[in-house]
């Protein structure tokens, strides 16, 4: 397994190594020790999976309690996998990485705790996975709009998709400093 950084060294690409034979394939998607010697040390305690349809938009969403770092799998489909930084003191600050993730290239993406998280849908369907360091917690769920100018992702859809609770996220600028990290 490969894990390497992207422009946001926090946020990680990782790459399993994927045998195939005539059967199909095999690959380990998560190791423990592969992820600690990397220095990621997270303990993933739930597991969640989503379908979405093309030019879906799920995101950006985070929790400021019980703050998930997230390890993003494409089970089926291609997406463009988003995290941004919104940790307050971070260089990083309001900037974003994005992803293509997919069940071709086995490519996955761990989010640390302190991002927002989304990601599009660029097939005609997407199964998406995550693994998850904490459990989800309603009370501290928060988000930032898909299309905030200040961060200025280009999701590369089409007329997005989004449900009534992401179309009514507030904008990076309009987010209390105590409900960011």
């Amino acid at each position: 397994m490969k894990i390497s950084d992207t422009r946001i060294p926090d946020v990680k690409i990782v790459e399993p190594r994927v045998f195939e034979d005539d059967r199909g394939y095999f690959f380990e998607a998560f190791r423990e020790s592969v992820f600690r010697d990397s220095g990621i040390e997270e303990h993933f305690v739930q597991d969640n999976v989503s379908r979405s349809y093309k030019n879906t938009i799920r995101g950006l969403h985070y929790q400021i309690q019980n703050p998930q770092a997230k390890l993003v799998q494409c089970l089926r489909g291609t997406i463009l996998d988003v995290a941004v930084d919104l940790r307050q003191n971070s260089p990083s600050f309001g900037n974003y990485v994005a992803v293509k993730i997919s069940d071709v290239s086995k490519r996955m993406l761990f989010v640390p705790k302190g991002f927002a998280h989304g990601f599009s849908v660029l097939s005609d369907e997407a199964i998406v996975s995550y693994k998850c360091s904490d459990y989800y917690n309603q009370d501290g769920e928060r988000g930032v709009r898909w299309d905030d100018p200040q961060i200025r992702v280009n999701w590369d859809v089409e007329r997005p998709i989004l449900s009534d609770k992401d179309r009514k996220l507030p904008l990076l600028s309009s987010i209390n400093e105590k409900d960011l990290f």
